[in-house]
């Protein structure tokens, strides 16, 4: 039998709604692409959509009358965002960068694993001011997207770690049955919408006040 290591060979971030609060943003770049076909998208048309890969989400739009094939609705939706956080900045979780930060500082191994695409992924992590992540694993880059497991087993092997000595933390369902399903110790911080209690993840109501410590004495628990 496989022996984990006493703590976390590494952390796996999510990144909407998980690090940086861009829900927001996405949903007015739906709305508004929608519009523009004649139709509505409201808020909870939205929240149907967080945690999803934006190919799969791309069917939904056409559903609703977004006359585009699936890479220009991806294209752009994600220009639009991006332009949002130009404008308006990387709007950031609350403890999210401490948390983070404070990872780093104890040399272990991190990954956002995120099903946005890479130029998105790198305009967010640019605005980090260290060294933030060993590796990007994003939604344009991966075979299947949460809740399949194959984000997080990539940034497990890639990183050259077992994904059952990972912690990953998420905002979705379907981010944390991706991170379940790769094995990780998994972590929902619920925002946009309720994550149910589950002995399979455990939840935290936020990232403030976290620290590396915490993760190991998740982690330590949870290997017990």
């Amino acid at each position: 039998m496989l022996v984990t290591s006493a703590t976390p060979a590494a952390v796996l971030f999510d990144m909407d709604g998980t690090l940086v609060d861009t829900e927001p943003y996405w949903m007015q770049a739906e709305t508004e692409l929608v519009g523009e076909f004649g139709g509505r998208w409201t808020h909870d048309d939205a929240l149907t959509l967080v945690g999803s890969g934006l190919w799969e989400s791309a069917k939904v739009f056409q559903q609703h009358g977004v006359q585009l094939d699936a890479d220009t609705i991806v294209t752009t939706l994600t220009q639009r965002v991006q332009h949002q956080l130009q404008v308006q900045g990387v709007p950031w979780r609350p403890g999210a960068k401490e948390l983070l930060s404070d990872v780093r500082d104890h040399g272990v191994k991190t990954a956002l694993v995120t099903m946005s695409v890479l130029g998105m992924a790198e305009q967010v992590v640019s605005s980090i001011p260290f060294p933030a992540f060993d590796i990007l694993i994003t939604g344009d880059r991966v075979e299947r997207p949460k809740p399949f497991p194959d984000a997080y087993l990539d940034a497990a092997r890639i990183l050259g770690v077992d994904p059952r000595d990972c912690v990953a933390i998420e905002d979705s369902m379907n981010g944390l049955a991706s991170a379940v399903a790769a094995g990780t110790v998994a972590i929902g911080v619920p925002h946009m919408i309720p994550l149910p209690a589950s002995d399979e993840h455990t939840l935290w109501p936020t990232l403030e006040g976290r620290g590396f410590a915490d993760l190991v004495e998740l982690f330590e628990e949870r290997a017990a």
